[in-house]
C-alpha cells in the first residue's frame, strides 16, 4: 500500500523544503540553439496546502526565483532557491517531460508522457507548466478551453476558435480567467514594479492538494541570450 500512495504522502514536502534550503544544487541548464528563444525570470512565492483530513501542518509555503525559456515546443522552467540554488529543473519537449532534482550528491531525473502526471506522480502536486509561457504573457493558453472570469458579461467558455472579439477591435487582455483546472490572474506592471505578476491557483482534488503559484517577472519577456 505505502509503495503506491504519492511521494509526498510520505517524505516529498519535508524533502521539498530541504531541497529549497539546500546549498548544492543542479548544474546550470545547457545552452540552447540560437533561434526564437523567449526568456522569463522573476520572483515566485509557492503554497501548498494538503487535505485538513491529512492531519495537522498541512501547508508548506517556500519562496526563491525561476527562469522559464522557450523555443518552439521545448521548454525548460528552473526553480531556484534563496541562496542560489537550482534546486527544480522542469522540462518539456514533443517526445515527453522530465523532472530533475538533486539526489544524493547528484542528480535524478524522472520523465512521463506530460509534466502535470509527472509532478503529481513524483511531488504530489502540479505547477501549471504547459500553460505558463502563454499565462506569463498574459492571455490564456491557445488551442485550449478557457473561461473569461473579468467581469459577469464576459463570463463564458471559448477556445480560440470559437472567441468572438468585441466590437471596435481586437480581444481585450483578461485579467483573470480559467484554464487547465487554474485560476489565473494576470496584473500589469503598475509603478516602480515593471514586470507582470500572475497568480495561479488550483483547489484541493481527492487527495490531492490546494496549490497556489505567485510569480512577478522582472521585465517583459526577452530574447534569450544566444551561445557564444
Amino acid at each position: 500500500m505505502t509503495a503506491n500512495r504519492p511521494v509526498w504522502r510520505r517524505l516529498a514536502l519535508p524533502a521539498w523544503a530541504a531541497l529549497l534550503a539546500a546549498c548544492a544544487g543542479l548544474p546550470p541548464a545547457p545552452l540552447r540553439e540560437a533561434g526564437s528563444s523567449i526568456g522569463y525570470s522573476g520572483r515566485f512565492s509557492l503554497a501548498v496546502t494538503r487535505p485538513a483530513a491529512l492531519g495537522p501542518g498541512n501547508q508548506e509555503a517556500w519562496t526563491g526565483r525561476f527562469s522559464l525559456v522557450t523555443q518552439g515546443q521545448t521548454l525548460s522552467l528552473d526553480l531556484v532557491s534563496p541562496l542560489g540554488a537550482t534546486i527544480a529543473r522542469f522540462e518539456t519537449d514533443p517526445a515527453e517531460a522530465r523532472l530533475t532534482l538533486p539526489a544524493d550528491g547528484g542528480t535524478r531525473t524522472q520523465s512521463g508522457p506530460d509534466m502535470q502526471s509527472l509532478s503529481e506522480r513524483v511531488l504530489g502536486w502540479s505547477l501549471p507548466v504547459a500553460g505558463m509561457p502563454d499565462w506569463i504573457a498574459g492571455h490564456p493558453a491557445r488551442g485550449r478551453p478557457f473561461r473569461m472570469l473579468s467581469g459577469a458579461e464576459e463570463e463564458r467558455v471559448q477556445t480560440d476558435a470559437g472567441a468572438e472579439a468585441p466590437s471596435g477591435g481586437t480581444q481585450p487582455r483578461p485579467e483573470r480567467f480559467e484554464q487547465d483546472g487554474w485560476t489565473v490572474s494576470v496584473e500589469p506592471p503598475q509603478g516602480a514594479r515593471s514586470g507582470m505578476r500572475l497568480q495561479m491557483e488550483r483547489p484541493a482534488q481527492h487527495d490531492a492538494p490546494a496549490v497556489a503559484l505567485r510569480v512577478v517577472l522582472d521585465a517583459p519577456a526577452q530574447a534569450a541570450p544566444e551561445p557564444r
